[in-house]
């Protein structure tokens, strides 16, 4: 059975997060107040709501639509983002992100129900920031507070080498979780298997140690 979602908000986080949704085989339902958008998603998603999420009787009309979880991709006003929070919530559903600007926000986003918050400028910043100071990783994203995950270029020291024979998670402490050549991505690949020199490792890890590996 297809999942099903709500987004509520079209702004480039919201249409983000939806179209990527509907490409993973969801259910997607975008609401927002913009006709224009609204007209302009309406043929890429399952289906498109032109409502203000801040009017309760709005969202009571939508009735919750058996939804698995909602995303509160609001960004020009932190009275909607409540109200849509609050609302999703008291709709019965059962898992509510929410982003935020700034921690203040993430905490009263939390207060009024959030499960998790998101605050995509930072990291997004973040992410940049750690890939243009790298001469390894090509891309970050930060999983946790504590852990990353990177795609890295084979070191020019690992090539023709295998992962088992670098010992990789006992020496430096990260582990590969899968390997892209020829922009296909192998989840399944042989530890014993030499590295191309034009493969890209995707690598987990506690950010601190990934940080230090992209020194080296």
């Amino acid at each position: 059975m297809r999942k099903q979602f709500a987004v509520f908000g079209l702004g480039s986080f919201g249409w983000s997060v939806a179209l990527t949704l509907e490409s993973l085989g969801c259910d997607v339902l975008v609401v927002d107040k913009s006709y224009e958008k609204i007209q302009e998603i309406a043929d890429q998603v399952s289906y498109a709501m032109r409502a203000d999420v801040a009017d309760p009787e709005a969202m009571q009309a939508l009735g919750g639509r058996n939804l698995d979880g909602a995303v509160v991709a609001i960004s020009e006003s932190l009275e909607a983002s409540i109200m849509a929070t609050m609302l999703s919530k008291e709709m019965g559903i059962p898992y509510v992100l929410a982003k935020a600007q700034d921690n203040l926000q993430g905490t009263i986003l939390e207060k009024v129900g959030a499960d998790s918050v998101v605050y995509p400028e930072r990291e997004m910043g973040s992410r940049v920031a750690k890939n243009l100071v790298s001469n390894t990783f090509s891309d970050w994203i930060e999983l946790s507070s504590e852990y990353s995950m990177a795609e890295s270029k084979v070191p020019e020291k690992w090539v023709g080498r295998s992962l088992s024979e670098l010992k990789v998670r006992e020496k430096y402490g990260i582990n590969v979780v899968g390997i892209i050549q020829n922009e296909q991505v192998n989840v399944t690949f042989d530890p014993h298997a030499p590295l191309p020199e034009d493969g890209i490792l995707i690598i987990i890890g506690a950010t601190s140690v990934l940080e230090r590996f992209h020194m080296e």
